[in-house]
């Protein structure tokens, strides 16, 4: 991923820095790194916030997770609205 697509994926998203240098989307976002090296595939999803510097990208996801990326090997982001339940509880 250049940094020319990396600043449209952050813009995308509409994410803010806070107070320790992550990038977090507004709530009710999430994003999605794709990355690939050789011949090998990850995908990190449900990410909350990101920080990149110098070449990597720090991503932490909602479990509380920390992934440190190479941002060259990240080939694609997707931003995702998060829906809450649409099942509700008991009998209606």
């Amino acid at each position: 991923m250049t940094q020319e697509h990396w600043a449209a994926l952050i813009e995308a998203s509409g994410a803010k820095q806070d107070g320790s240098g992550f990038l977090s989307p507004p709530e009710g976002k999430l994003l999605t790194l794709y990355v690939a090296s050789s011949s090998a595939t990850l995908s990190v999803q449900r990410i909350e916030a990101v920080r990149q510097a110098q070449g990597l990208v720090h991503a932490r996801t909602k479990k509380g997770e920390l992934f440190v990326l190479a941002l060259e090997d990240i080939f694609a982001g997707a931003v995702e609205e998060t829906q809450g339940s649409s099942r509700k509880a008991g009998f209606v």
